[in-house]
């Protein structure tokens, strides 16, 4: 690995692509310490130290921001926004026809969902900024602690500012992510989210064995059992299930086409972050409900009940409920993402078929149980990977937070492994040796 980084910075194209991804990872951490006019900078630093472990709802957006949400920087809201919407609208793809059309057009359609996708990106953006804009008026409830006031002036037109500026962040952090797919390595969405995720990483990996004081046996312990996660991650996401596809030899005027062997490759989690990313918005919906009843004198006793078994994001409801809303969620996210029976059509269309298997309906069938298998597999996978914090935090007695799980650390093998394979794919296209070398 590292002799193929030392070729990709001897290649000058390749070297200008590596240093300008760099230079735009370097400004959106930049812009993530930034903060929102109207906000105090002091004060706001003064809550984050008494400020409680767990964040409570805004925790996954938070982590994902790279801890910009709770500083309420100019890049607050962060990658979030994109992310929800690209998710909305490959929902609504299934959905709404006219998006089923666009997305069968080609490079065109695809345009065009994307343009799409921006807009609702906005819209988010306006929506999440007026909500935080709103929780930085009560502290307490963004804190969790003893905050009074972080915000000098709350004018209708200061509370306006911070919006704009909120959004206009959001939609910055936007066209920075796709500048990087376009001239840079990697998919630059993803990228942002690494960035924000290996910032805090460092932090949060020392806090997790600091409950109890600085012991360093316990730091040693945390960072074995990380790397064996680590290894065992990695392990599950290159599985694949490589299913042979045969294409008959046919005549089409003096040309022959076909005739060659290929697979279709079915990874084991298909599904990749999804399921986490909508079982933790899903569980933080209720939250975010009995936070505003936290100030009544007598809340009720589903608020109780919430603040108690899902509100610390620990303990036996927690973790069964968590659990099964990501098997769901893999099931479901698989489903639309993958059907086989447009790929058995397609692979009709074009002269393909599977060994054994007859073209059309049975091989629809044959991929569905395969599928069905591997993302049951997959969804235990997730479910296991997302308790991880939660066992952690049981035998290990480390903090709540510990980032050897859930999806900072899918996401950070994920993309990490995606960006060297694109590295190395340049490289092979620069420097390939044949056997006549």
């Amino acid at each position: 690995m590292l002799s193929a980084f030392t070729r990709a910075f001897k290649t000058p194209d390749l070297r200008k692509k590596i240093l300008f991804t760099l230079f735009v990872m370097a400004l959106f951490r930049v812009g993530s310490i930034v903060p929102t006019p109207g906000v105090s900078y002091t004060d706001v630093q003064a809550c984050l130290q008494g400020a409680e472990t767990n964040t409570g709802a805004l925790g996954i957006l938070n982590l994902f921001s790279g801890g910009a949400l709770l500083q309420l920087s100019i890049f607050a809201l962060g990658i979030m926004p994109y992310i929800t919407a690209s998710i909305i609208v490959q929902l609504l793809t299934v959905v709404i026809p006219r998006f089923e059309a666009l997305k069968q057009e080609g490079q065109s359609g695809q345009t065009k969902l994307t343009q799409y996708t921006r807009y609702l990106t906005i819209g988010l953006a306006i929506l999440q900024s007026a909500t935080y804009v709103t929780y930085a008026r009560n502290p307490d409830q963004l804190f969790g602690g003893q905050c009074t006031s972080i915000m000098p002036d709350e004018s209708l037109p200061a509370l306006l500012i911070m919006v704009v500026t909120m959004t206009a962040g959001t939609g910055l952090v936007m066209w920075m992510g796709e500048l990087i797919t376009d001239r840079g390595v990697g998919n630059g969405m993803s990228l942002l989210i690494f960035t924000s995720i290996v910032s805090s990483f460092p932090g949060t990996l020392w806090g997790s064995v600091a409950a109890n004081g600085r012991q360093l046996g316990r730091f040693f312990l945390v960072m074995l059992v990380g790397l064996v996660i680590v290894a065992i991650v990695v392990f599950v996401e290159q599985c694949q299930r490589r299913v042979p596809v045969q294409y008959a030899k046919r005549m089409v005027g003096s040309q022959v086409y076909g005739g060659t062997s290929t697979y279709i490759p079915m990874k084991i989690n298909m599904a990749n972050v999804i399921p986490i990313i909508f079982a933790s918005s899903l569980l933080q919906l209720p939250t975010m409900v009995a936070t505003f009843q936290r100030n009544n004198a007598n809340p009720p006793a589903w608020a109780e009940w919430i603040q108690t078994h899902l509100g610390m994001g620990s303990g036996p409801w927690y973790s069964l409920i968590f659990f099964t809303l990501i098997v769901f969620f893999t099931f479901f996210y698989v489903s639309i993402t993958f059907n086989p029976e447009e790929v058995a059509d397609n692979m009709k269309k074009y002269g393909g078929f599977i060994p054994g298997i007859r073209a059309g309906r049975p091989t629809a069938q044959y991929l569905d149980y395969i599928l069905t298998r591997l993302t049951s597999v997959g969804a235990l996978y997730l479910g296991l990977l997302s308790l991880i914090p939660v066992i952690a935090f049981t035998t290990m007695n480390v903090q709540s937070d510990f980032p050897f799980g859930g999806a900072s650390l899918l996401i950070m093998v994920g993309v990490g492994l995606e960006t060297v394979k694109q590295i190395e794919s340049q490289l092979q296209q620069r420097h390939y040796e044949g056997f006549l070398r």
